[in-house]
């Protein structure tokens, strides 16, 4: 069966349809990974989107019990160039397709991916069709383009991933965490899990009183999907909860901590979404490759004094993390579990794990330092 995606300045590509079939319309972004597409399939953030991998080969591998980072895809649809259709792995399960096929993601395959991206990293990121529908006519395609520019997407897309219901992993860790997941990836949990932390999960409309009232020591923020600014839920309650308790963020967990201190946020051309992203450490000048998927970035010039910019992306110079030691708030943009990606981040969940023992023998009191937010 054929595929068409259509993006909103009109272009047009053609290929063939893998996974399931139907019309989707979405955000279109590419991730420069090389392995790790059922990671990236599976990771929240990836909500309201239709994904493009750069490497040409995708699948070979197939589709196993381990890799999962939520119970199923939250994308919209899957670009490759092409469909390894004969996986080859001795923990595979099923194929790729009949995984997409399963959980309703559209899948299209040969199609010049090498272009496509290219025109995103020129244009940036766009809104776009992916269908299995027949297109006949250049009419039909002008008709499919005002659909996309005319679509609108959820606003707040946190709410639709995010759990129902709080729930605990490690319940006899000895280091009391609560995480108020966004969309969080499981390797964040079990990384967390696996260092002594009993994980305490919370929906993101958790209020401030809840995490106060159950004792909690620490908090953490997860990644997620969607802009930052579209949260108000979410940062509402950051800001109640900011001087009381130590806090530590990653990705949007990042972006909500950096709104709620008085910075601001900002969409970036085509995002940053692959396993080979340099940081560099701006207190020690060491360098890591990180594994990251966001598409907003918190703009330096706008930093609050109390604010303290720690990390930068060597590719682009953007901030990568910050903390705000007076408030005990520590966050990064990248995703130290590196899943999938590079383990070079992962010290920075061991330095976290021994601030949160600190903070434990020292508990918080209210942060005068609010005066000077």
């Amino acid at each position: 069966m054929l595929a068409t995606l259509i993006l909103e300045d009109g272009s047009v590509y053609k290929g063939e349809q893998f996974g399931a079939c139907g019309t989707k319309i979405g955000e279109i972004v590419f991730n420069t990974s090389m392995t790790g597409y059922q990671e990236i399939l599976t990771d929240p953030s990836y909500a309201n989107q239709i994904i493009i991998m750069t490497y040409p080969e995708i699948g070979n591998y197939g589709i196993n019990e381990e890799d999962f980072e939520s119970y199923a895809p939250k994308c919209l649809g899957f670009v490759v160039k092409k469909n390894c259709k004969n996986d080859s792995h001795y923990k595979s399960k099923e194929t790729l397709s009949n995984y997409l096929e399963r959980n309703g993601v559209i899948g299209i395959e040969g199609i010049d991916t090498r272009s496509l991206v290219i025109k995103i990293r020129e244009k940036g990121t766009m809104r776009c069709m992916l269908t299995t529908d027949e297109i006949k006519s250049e009419s039909e395609i002008v008709e499919k383009i005002g659909e996309i520019c005319t679509h609108n997407a959820d606003k707040d897309v946190v709410l639709h991933v995010s759990p129902k219901e709080k729930y605990v992993v490690n319940e006899e860790g000895e280091i009391d965490l609560a995480l108020i997941d966004y969309g969080c990836k499981s390797g964040i949990i079990n990384s967390l899990a696996e260092r002594g932390c009993k994980v305490t999960v919370y929906p993101a409309s958790v209020s401030a009183s809840e995490i106060l009232d159950n004792g909690h020591k620490n908090l953490f923020l997860s990644n997620g999907p969607g802009d930052p600014a579209d949260c108000e839920i979410e940062l509402e309650t950051i800001k109640n909860l900011i001087g009381k308790i130590p806090i530590f963020g990653i990705c949007l967990g990042y972006q909500l901590l950096s709104i709620a201190l008085g910075a601001k946020t900002y969409k970036l051309k085509y995002g940053h979404r692959g396993g080979n992203h340099p940081v560099i450490n701006l207190q020690s000048g060491q360098v890591m490759v990180t594994s990251q998927n966001h598409g907003y970035a918190v703009d330096t010039e706008s930093l609050s004094e109390i604010m303290r910019a720690t990390y930068k992306n060597l590719n682009d110079d953007t901030m990568e993390g910050f903390d705000a030691e007076r408030l005990k708030i520590f966050a990064v943009q990248f995703h130290p579990e590196a899943k999938p990606g590079p383990n070079d981040a992962a010290v920075i969940f061991d330095e976290w794990i021994k601030l949160m023992e600190e903070f434990h023998k020292n508990p918080v009191r209210k942060a005068d330092d609010m005066a000077n937010v």
